[in-house]
């Protein structure tokens, strides 16, 4: 299942770790994580979220806050009942553990770029094999997924073909044009438009979208420190000015939440 992010061959366990026929050797971290990220993978030192943005996101995630969108994207994983599953770009696990539960007895696994945030998700579901990795090398072998999850992360759609087996499928959960509109036009002085599909043009030949739906509710945030946290947690944290963002923190907040659910499946 594992495969040397280095040569691509298979892994298997040794103590305390893994390695592969070219001897190439990863240990498993206290933790309990793999990092099968080599340094020559890297674009920096540290890739991937901070420790300020992953406790910004835990912290908002844990009160609640999209607790329906974690419940349906359960929902839509267990109908699905794969064997083998992947969370591919899991971030802090909250959604990965909301997974996990839905799916006690299928295999599953978990990875981010992020050192940060796969330190803090072990914890979640330990019973998942969790993965420092690259989206875009991931280190796990041919058509061995029945399931992906995409979880307001970018996808390499080649990857993700090529990990899929027949008949297996991506769940593919995004915002839409209208997720947090209040809040941009608080940040914004003009809010950007693009196409809720825009994503269905990069979907590679032997793939196919099978159902599509859309959740929305309306999000009311009374706490500065969520407030604060939501901005940390998404790309208005550096992208709005500071001016726009204290305010928007200095105030409750009212916006709608709306998030698109896809299933993206291999043909057979």
């Amino acid at each position: 299942m594992l495969i040397c992010p280095i040569c691509r061959s298979s892994l298997t366990s040794v103590d305390n770790g893994v390695v592969c026929s070219s001897n190439h050797r990863f240990d498993r971290a206290r933790q309990g994580y793999l990092n099968l990220l080599p340094v020559q993978h890297k674009n920096s030192r540290d890739p991937g979220d901070n420790q300020a943005m992953v406790e910004a996101r835990r912290r908002f995630l844990d009160a609640g806050h999209y607790a329906p969108l974690a419940t349906r994207l359960a929902q839509l994983a267990a109908e699905r009942s794969p064997g083998r599953w992947l969370d591919i770009g899991c971030g802090e696990g909250y959604y990965t553990a909301q997974v996990a539960q839905a799916l006690p007895d299928a295999d599953g696994y978990a990875l981010d770029i992020s050192r940060e945030a796969v330190k803090r998700a072990c914890k979640r579901a330990p019973q998942l094999e969790w993965l420092v990795a690259s989206m875009a090398r991931v280190p796990l072998a041919d058509a061995s997924c029945d399931l992906l999850a995409s979880v307001f992360s970018p996808l390499d759609w080649s990857e993700a073909r090529r990990l899929l087996a027949p008949g297996g499928g991506l769940l593919r959960m995004g915002p839409t044009r209208e997720h947090l509109w209040e809040l941009r036009g608080l940040l914004y002085d003009e809010i950007r438009d693009y196409d809720d599909e825009k994503h269905l043009s990069l979907i590679p030949p032997g793939m196919q979208l099978v159902h599509s739906e859309t959740l929305t509710f309306e999000l009311q945030l009374d706490s500065a420190q969520a407030r604060a946290d939501l901005l940390a947690m998404t790309p208005h944290g550096w992208r709005a000015s500071a001016e726009r963002r204290a305010a928007v923190i200095d105030a409750t907040l009212r916006s709608r939440v709306a998030i698109r659910y896809d299933w993206i499946e291999r043909d057979r």
